[in-house]
Formats: structure tokens, C-alpha cells, sequence
């Protein structure tokens, strides 16, 4: 699975503000600037995530000299997955492509399925793992079972 920069920064700066509101400045708004900085995200980088996030319905934005970001729900409804979404779009492609939409051959036949399936196993991680459990440090047994194998840090 490859992650772009954007969806990296989406995910730290939605995880910023999850922190944010659960902390001594609840219900205040955070600037870019804010969010920028605590995570060394480009600030003008940031304002265009933020702006796709805010567009998908996971960010809420107000302008103004107490303006800023905030999460447009509570930080466990909003999956890793949804994010992902909002940002690039559909999990899996293949050549551009979905996985049900190709059509392979012969030996290769198999491989849909196999991509298909890949495709079932990120959503399982990414829908199961919200922004707050990445703010708390608190994930999900699965998923620090999975990560606790040392295979899966090579």
C-alpha cells in the first residue's frame, strides 16, 4: 500500500485537531498555522488538505481572527479510511482502475480476486482505526496485534 504525502498530512492534521478537542482548548478552533507547525506539515500545503477536508465533510472551517479548524464530528466516527477517501479517493486501484473492473486472462485470472481481497483487508484496518484512537495512542487490539509481528516491519 502506498500512502501519498497529502494523505499523510490528512491524517496528522485530522489527528492534530482530534487532540485538540479532547485538551484544554476544546471547542476552540485551530489555525492551519497551529496544526502546520505541531506537525511540520507545509503551511500552504496544509491549507489546500484542509480545504479537500473540509469539502468531504470531515472538517468544519470559520474565517475570522477566532477562526480555524475543527473536527465536523467526534474524532471516533471519523475512520482512517473515510479520510484516506476524502483526499485520493477510492482505496484500491489498480492502473487507475478498481479492482471489479478488470479483466484478466488465463493464468493472470486469479489476480482479481487477489486484488480485490487487498483491497477487503486495508478497508478492514483503515474503517477499524479512527482519528481519536491515533490521537490517544489507543488502537485497536488487531491492529497492535498485526503490527506487533516483527515480519511486518520488513
Amino acid at each position: 500500500m502506498r500512502l501519498s504525502a497529502r494523505v499523510d498530512y490528512a491524517l496528522r492534521a485530522a489527528a492534530e485537531l482530534a487532540a485538540t478537542a479532547s485538551g484544554p482548548e476544546r471547542g476552540r478552533p485551530v489555525t492551519a498555522d497551529q496544526i502546520a507547525r505541531a506537525q511540520e506539515i507545509p503551511p500552504k500545503f496544509l491549507e489546500s488538505i484542509l480545504l479537500q477536508l473540509r469539502r468531504g465533510g470531515i472538517v468544519h472551517a470559520q474565517r475570522g481572527p477566532e477562526g480555524g479548524y475543527w473536527l465536523a464530528r467526534p474524532a471516533k466516527e471519523i475512520s482512517l479510511a473515510e479520510v484516506i477517501r476524502v483526499i485520493d479517493g477510492p482505496l484500491a486501484h489498480v492502473r487507475g482502475q478498481r479492482p471489479e473492473q478488470l479483466g484478466y486472462h488465463g493464468p493472470a485470472h486469479a489476480l482479481q480476486e487477489v486484488w480485490i481481497a487487498l483491497r477487503a483487508s486495508e478497508r478492514e484496518i483503515l474503517e477499524l482505526v479512527s482519528v481519536a484512537d491515533v490521537a490517544a495512542g489507543t488502537l485497536p487490539a488487531r491492529v497492535t496485534e498485526l503490527a506487533a509481528d516483527p515480519r511486518a516491519w520488513i
